[in-house]
């Protein structure tokens, strides 16, 4: 082997490195029988950190004019609590918050109905800790989704 190739997959990584030996992964999303693209498939993590974005920003509004009055100090934390009842509220009753409705998205069960409240309450307070929603399975999942028994999919 010629040293430019081992160089190029190590920069590839592990992924690339598997697929030449000629392992397939599939698409994001085949091993829960969503489709490759289009409504119904896998988000993209951009998409999903955008409406997280579009959602985190509208906690933050609310929390500083509605709740701390004002006060930065306070508004911090106040804006945790309006994001994760917002998001317990929305996903649990339509299905996605406001932010992953503007972006076209819909959380939904592994099964393609919806969730429960146990299961969304669970999702949102691991998606609230951060770090689990920084892990993510081979189909583009947070951990947060896949303890939760969730996909977030294109509406």
């Amino acid at each position: 082997m010629d040293n430019r190739q081992a160089i190029g997959s190590w920069l590839s990584g592990p992924r690339a490195a598997a697929e030449e030996m000629g392992v397939d992964f599939g698409y994001r999303g085949e091993r829960l029988g969503l489709p490759p693209s289009g409504p119904g498939s896998v988000a993209r993590f951009g998409r999903r950190l955008g409406a997280v974005a579009i959602d985190w920003v509208g906690c933050q509004l609310i929390a500083y004019g509605l709740i701390a009055h004002g006060d930065l100090g306070a508004t911090g934390n106040w804006t945790l609590a309006v994001f994760v009842a917002l998001s317990v509220l929305t996903v649990a009753t339509v299905g996605f918050t406001p932010g992953k409705r503007i972006l076209g998205l819909r959380v939904v069960a592994e099964d393609g109905g919806r969730l429960g409240v146990p299961r969304v309450l669970l999702r949102t307070v691991l998606l609230a800790l951060v770090i689990p929603a920084l892990v993510w399975d081979r189909d583009g999942r947070g951990l947060h989704d896949r303890l939760a028994r969730a996909v977030q999919v294109r509406m």
